[in-house]
C-alpha cells in the first residue's frame, strides 16, 4: 500500500519529466538535429517539436543567421614587403544543406581559414606593395570565388568577402608616410615658387608700367613747358617792341628762379648759400653754348655722311 501511494506521488513529476522531454522549441533562424539511438533522424524548424524520450535526443542547434568570421594572413609582397592582409568572411549556412554543415565539418572556420590563407599568399607575392592597396578588390573577389566553391559542398555559402585592412610592417608604413610628405612638401615648394614667380613678374610689369607712365608724364610735362615758354615769348615781343628772344628767356628764366627761391625757401629744414641773380644769365649762357655745340656737331656728322 505504502508503495502504491509512493508510485502515485512520484507519477506527476515522472510525467513532468516526459512531457518536458518530449515536447521542445526551436528558436527562429535556427534548426536542431534529432538523432536516435545516435543515428541522424530528422530536422527540427522554427517553432514547437516533440520527439520520443529516451529514444530521441537533440544532437545540436545550427544557426542560419549570417556570421562573419575575420582573417589575419600574413604574407609578402612582390617587392619582399612582409605585410597583414584582413580579410572578412560573411557566410552562412544553406537551409537545404544542413546535414552537410552539421556533419561534414568539424570545425568550419578553422576550413575557412586554411582557403583565406591559401588564396592570400597565392596572389599576394605576385603584386607590389603600392599595387596591392589598388587591388584589393580583386583579392577579395578571388577568395570568395574559390572559397564558396568549396565551402557549398559542406553546405556554407559565401556572402561576401571583403579586404578590410592591409597592415604594412611599421617601419615601411613610416617610410611610406616620409615619402607622401616629401612629395606633398615638394608640391608646395613648386607651388610657391610659380607663386613668387608670378608675384615677381607682376611686379615687373607694373614697374615697368609705371616708369612708361612716369616718362610719357614727364615728357609731357617739358612739351608743355616749352609750349608756354614759346607762348610767353611770343605774347612778351607782340606787347613791347624792340625785345629779343634772348632777353625775354632771361626774363623768364629770372622768374622761374625766383619760384624756385620760393618753394625752397618754404621748408625750415632748407640752409641757402650766397648766391646772386646774375646765376640766371650764366645758365642761360650755358644752356646757348650747348645748344650752338649740339648744332655744330649735327652739321659736322651731316657732312661726314654725305663724304
Amino acid at each position: 500500500m505504502e508503495i502504491f501511494f509512493l508510485v502515485l506521488m512520484c507519477l506527476p513529476l515522472v510525467l513532468l519529466v516526459l512531457f518536458f522531454s518530449t515536447f521542445f522549441t526551436v528558436g527562429q533562424q535556427s534548426m536542431v538535429i534529432i538523432e536516435r539511438f545516435g543515428r541522424f533522424n530528422r530536422i527540427a524548424r522554427a517553432g514547437l517539436n516533440f520527439k520520443l524520450p529516451f529514444i530521441e535526443s537533440k544532437a545540436g542547434t545550427v544557426s542560419l543567421r549570417i556570421r562573419q568570421l575575420d582573417v589575419r594572413a600574413e604574407t609578402k609582397t612582390k617587392d619582399n614587403v612582409f605585410v597583414n592582409v584582413i580579410v572578412s568572411i560573411q557566410y552562412f549556412i544553406i537551409p537545404e544543406r544542413v546535414y552537410d554543415a552539421f556533419y561534414k565539418l568539424v570545425d568550419p572556420t578553422q576550413q575557412i581559414n586554411s582557403y583565406v590563407f591559401d588564396v592570400v599568399r597565392a596572389r599576394v607575392p605576385k603584386i607590389t606593395l603600392d599595387n596591392l592597396f589598388e587591388n584589393k578588390d580583386e583579392i577579395a573577389f578571388a577568395v570568395k570565388a574559390e572559397l564558396n566553391e568549396t565551402m557549398v559542398n559542406f553546405g556554407f555559402e559565401i556572402l561576401n568577402s571583403l579586404v578590410t585592412d592591409i597592415e604594412p610592417d611599421t617601419k615601411v608604413k613610416t617610410a611610406m608616410n616620409e615619402i607622401n610628405a616629401a612629395e606633398r612638401l615638394k608640391v608646395a615648394a613648386t607651388e610657391k615658387g610659380e607663386a613668387d614667380k608670378i608675384m615677381k613678374v607682376k611686379a615687373a610689369e607694373a614697374e615697368a608700367e609705371a616708369k612708361a607712365l612716369q616718362g610719357k608724364g614727364i615728357a609731357d610735362q617739358r612739351k608743355a613747358i616749352i609750349d608756354g615758354l614759346k607762348d610767353s615769348v611770343g605774347d612778351f615781343q607782340k606787347n613791347i617792341a624792340g625785345s629779343t628772344a634772348q632777353e625775354v628767356m632771361n626774363l623768364v628764366l629770372l622768374t622761374q628762379y625766383f619760384d624756385t627761391l620760393k618753394d625752397i625757401g618754404s621748408n625750415s629744414n632748407t640752409i641757402l648759400v650766397p648766391h646772386g641773380p646774375g646765376a640766371v644769365e650764366d645758365i642761360a649762357t650755358q644752356l646757348r653754348n650747348a645748344m650752338i655745340t649740339a648744332d655744330a656737331v649735327d652739321r659736322a656728322n651731316s657732312r661726314f655722311s654725305k663724304n
